[in-house]
C-alpha cells in the first residue's frame, strides 16, 4: 500500500522510483544534482505589473559545451518543481520524475546534453525546502507582508519568460531541445512559438497547444474546494489557519483525473477501507480508494499552498500558445515537434491533442506524434516515459 501511495502521488511530485524506471535496474552511473537560486532584480509580467526580487530555484545535469549550443530546458507540470531527474543525495528515496529518460546514456543523454529545469512563478510547493519561488505565499518588498491575492496573474508566457532570462543569464543563446509533461508542455508549445529562434526542437507530452472550453471547466472543478473552505478567507490566511482541508481535496480531484479507470478499478474494484466497516453502513464509513485519495491529498497540502495552486490553475485556463491562438502559433513554430500523448488521458484528452496535432501541420510545423500506452492515464506521461525511449533518441538524432 505504501508503494501505492507513493507512486499515486507521482503527479504531485512524488514518483517512486521503480515507476519511474518501469522496472528496470537502475543506471550504473548515478545522476547528481544541487538545487541553485535565480533572482530577477526586477520582472514584469504579461499584464503590465512589475515584481521586484523575482526567485525561482533551478537545476542542472551534464556539463554545458564550450559553445553553449546543448542545452536542453525541461519544464514541469502543474504541481512538480525543478527536480526533473537525478537525486540531491545518495540517500534519496527517489529520483527525479523523468530520470527514466534523463541521464548518463538515457534518451536525454547528460554526456552529451547540459539539461536545466526551474520551478515557476507561483509553484505550488511552497512548504518544500528544495522549491524556491514568488507567488502570493511570498513577502511583497513594498509592504513587508505576503502579497496573497494583489499578486498579479501570472501566465504561462510569464513562466516561460523567467526560464527565458535564466538561459540567457547563462550565455545561451539557443536550446537543443524544450520539453515537458502536462503544464511543462504548455511551456514547450509557448516557447517555440514566442521564441522559435531559441528552440531548435520542441517535445511536448501528455499536453495540447490550449485550453479549451472542457480543460477551462475542469480546472474551475479542480479550484472550487478550495474556495467553498471558509479558511481561505479570499485569499487572506497567512498567519491564520490554512484552507488545507479545501487544498487536500483540490489535490484528490486533481490526482483522480490524472490517473484512469482502468488502473482505479483494478487496484480497488469496490473494497472497503478498513475491513469491517462497510459503505452501505455509515456515510463515514469509505471505499478504498477513497481513502486513498484522501490521505494522499492531506499530506500534500501539508506542504503546499492553496492560493498558489488558484494561481496555476488560472494560468492554465489562460493558456493559448503564443499569447493568441493554436492556429496562428501554429504559424509561428519553426522547430520540429516530438508530440507524446497517452489516448487514456482524462486531462488533455485524445480529441483536444489531435485538433493540436492537425492544427500544428496546417500551419507547416513538423509533427511527429508518438503514443504511450498503460493504465494510468494522464500520469503515464510522467512515470512510463521509458516506452517513448527510441522515438525520443530518433527526434533528437535527427
Amino acid at each position: 500500500m505504501k508503494r501505492w501511495i507513493a507512486a499515486t502521488a507521482g503527479l504531485l511530485g512524488w514518483v517512486a522510483m521503480d515507476l519511474l524506471n518501469g522496472g528496470a535496474p537502475a543506471a550504473a552511473q548515478e545522476l547528481m544534482t544541487e538545487k541553485k537560486v535565480f533572482t530577477l532584480p526586477n520582472f514584469t509580467t504579461q499584464s503590465g505589473r512589475t515584481l521586484k526580487d523575482v526567485k525561482v530555484g533551478w537545476e542542472s545535469y551534464g556539463t554545458l559545451n564550450a559553445d553553449k549550443s546543448n542545452a536542453v530546458l525541461i519544464c514541469h507540470f502543474f504541481s512538480g518543481n525543478s527536480h526533473a531527474a537525478g537525486k540531491y543525495a545518495a540517500t534519496d528515496a527517489a529520483a527525479g520524475y523523468w530520470d527514466a529518460i534523463i541521464g548518463p546514456g538515457k534518451a536525454i543523454d547528460t554526456n552529451k546534453y547540459f539539461v536545466l529545469s526551474s520551478d515557476t512563478l507561483v509553484n505550488l510547493n511552497t512548504g518544500d525546502p528544495k522549491t524556491t519561488t514568488t507567488g502570493p505565499a511570498s513577502i511583497d518588498p513594498d509592504t513587508g507582508k505576503p502579497y496573497a491575492l494583489d499578486f498579479p496573474v501570472v501566465t504561462i508566457a510569464d513562466f516561460v519568460n523567467v526560464q527565458k532570462a535564466l538561459v540567457e543569464s547563462l550565455g545561451i543563446k539557443r536550446l537543443a531541445l524544450v520539453a515537458g509533461p502536462s503544464m511543462g508542455s504548455l511551456q514547450t508549445f509557448e516557447w517555440a512559438a514566442r521564441y522559435p529562434e531559441m528552440v531548435a526542437k520542441a517535445m511536448p507530452v501528455i499536453g495540447a497547444g490550449e485550453a479549451d472550453a472542457q480543460l477551462i471547466a475542469w480546472l474551475d472543478v479542480w479550484a472550487a474546494p478550495i474556495l467553498l473552505d471558509p479558511n481561505w478567507n479570499k485569499g487572506d490566511y497567512y498567519g491564520k489557519t490554512p484552507p488545507n482541508a479545501g487544498l487536500a481535496k483540490a489535490l484528490t480531484v486533481v490526482t483522480l483525473q490524472a490517473n484512469h479507470q482502468d488502473w482505479a478499478n483494478a487496484t480497488f474494484a469496490r473494497r472497503a477501507a478498513k475491513e469491517g466497516e462497510d459503505p452501505a453502513k455509515s456515510l463515514g464509513s469509505k471505499f478504498q480508494i477513497q481513502s486513498i485519495l484522501d490521505n494522499a491529498g492531506e499530506a500534500r497540502a501539508k506542504v503546499s499552498d492553496a492560493n498558489h495552486f488558484l494561481y496555476l490553475v488560472k494560468a492554465n485556463q489562460l493558456f493559448a500558445a503564443g499569447g493568441t491562438s493554436l492556429s496562428d502559433a501554429a504559424t509561428k513554430i519553426k522547430a520540429p515537434v516530438l508530440l507524446i500523448t497517452q489516448p487514456k488521458d482524462l486531462v488533455f484528452t485524445a480529441d483536444a491533442v489531435d485538433r493540436t496535432a492537425e492544427t500544428l501541420k496546417k500551419g507547416g510545423v513538423d509533427v511527429t506524434h508518438v503514443h504511450i500506452q498503460g493504465s494510468r492515464g494522464h500520469l503515464d506521461g510522467v512515470i512510463s516515459m521509458k516506452q517513448a525511449e527510441g522515438a525520443i533518441r530518433a527526434f533528437l538524432e535527427k
